[in-house]
């Protein structure tokens, strides 16, 4: 597996984010993540988006954090938000998520955040598992979701 930096716009990642979303609808009924997300919002130093690709230069999982300061979503100085962890269903089990994990905290990390946050729903114990297990812990709600009883918001100080 390789991961390599892409716009949020590149088509493989609107390949993975229609996948993602689908995902979404399955595991809550609803049309998927409504958060706001803007190309921009991945363009370094602001941000990043990466995907995985394997031997065959098939996408196979995707990630990306956006910067994010103190705002009347929750969020403080020095964030990192987290989204669009996925990992397709056939390669998942390999440690994809956890790679991509990693290369997105260093990434942020090397741009000057201080944590890294994110957003999940109770629907997705394995996100929630890969999470804690990697050091994260709940925080206080943020972002578009944090008024929705199924939200966990977790936080780790990079």
């Amino acid at each position: 597996m390789f991961i390599r930096r892409v716009p949020f716009d590149h088509p493989d990642a609107v390949k993975l984010n229609d996948e993602v979303q689908a995902e979404y609808h399955e595991r809550y009924g609803d049309g998927g993540d409504a958060t706001f997300l803007h190309p921009s919002d991945f363009e370094p130093p602001n941000g990043v988006y990466l995907i995985a690709y394997d031997a065959f230069e098939r996408p196979v999982a995707t990630g990306g954090w956006r910067r994010q300061d103190a705002n009347g979503e929750g969020n403080q100085d020095g964030d990192a938000e987290l989204k669009r962890m996925f990992v397709v269903a056939d390669m998942r089990g390999r440690g994809l998520a956890r790679r991509m994990l990693a290369a997105l905290e260093e990434d942020a990390r090397a741009a000057g955040r201080i944590r890294m946050v994110l957003e999940t729903g109770t629907k997705q114990p394995e996100a929630i598992a890969l999470y804690t297990s990697s050091g994260y812990e709940p925080c206080e709600k943020f972002g578009f979701y944090r008024h929705y009883p199924e939200s966990r918001c977790y936080a780790k100080a990079l």
